[in-house]
């Protein structure tokens, strides 16, 4: 029995020392950002969600189709505004691209939310991923669900004033 308990304890600090480096490794790391103008695509990691390619079925998500058009300061200020709101920090900026990061409270892991305006088919295009590790119990994807609805709320504000 108290063998039992060692191995147990044990196995447990390993595990948090193992989550108390990949949090620490996910902060040395970049945005991926764009490859010949568009989103990178996922790897093969279920940590990972993007707009850009509606043929990667497991990682697949809708982009955001404003109603006003993509360049407005307007719609750059939300995006701004909102991914503010929901704790995260610009990394990067660009005429058509943002990437912002997300630090989890809890090991302090590091995701990213990069964003690509697509003025030719007035979409924006998101992409979310982990740094470091397999899987991300969903969290990126359920972040970019919260960040298209509050996107989609501030620009109707925006819309009403």
């Amino acid at each position: 029995m108290k063998t039992t308990l060692i191995v147990i304890s044990l196995i447990v600090i390993a595990v948090v020392i193992w989550f108390i480096v990949l949090g620490v490794m996910s902060r040395s790391g970049n945005p991926a950002g764009l490859i010949d103008g568009k989103l990178s695509r996922c790897p093969s990691k279920p940590n990972c969600v993007c707009s850009e390619y509606p043929q990667d079925k497991e990682h697949s998500i809708d982009p955001l189709s404003p109603q006003q058009p993509l360049n407005t300061n307007a719609n750059r200020a939300a995006l701004k505004e909102v991914i503010a709101e929901m704790g995260g920090s610009i990394q990067q900026e660009q005429s058509d691209y943002l990437a912002f990061t997300f630090k989890s409270a809890l090991f302090g892991f590091v995701d990213d939310l990069e964003v690509r305006l697509d003025s030719g088919k007035s979409v924006i295009h998101i992409r979310a991923a982990s740094r470091v590790g397999y899987s991300d119990g969903g969290v990126n994807a359920k972040r970019v669900l919260v960040f298209k609805q509050r996107f989609i709320e501030k620009v109707s504000q925006l819309d009403a004033l």
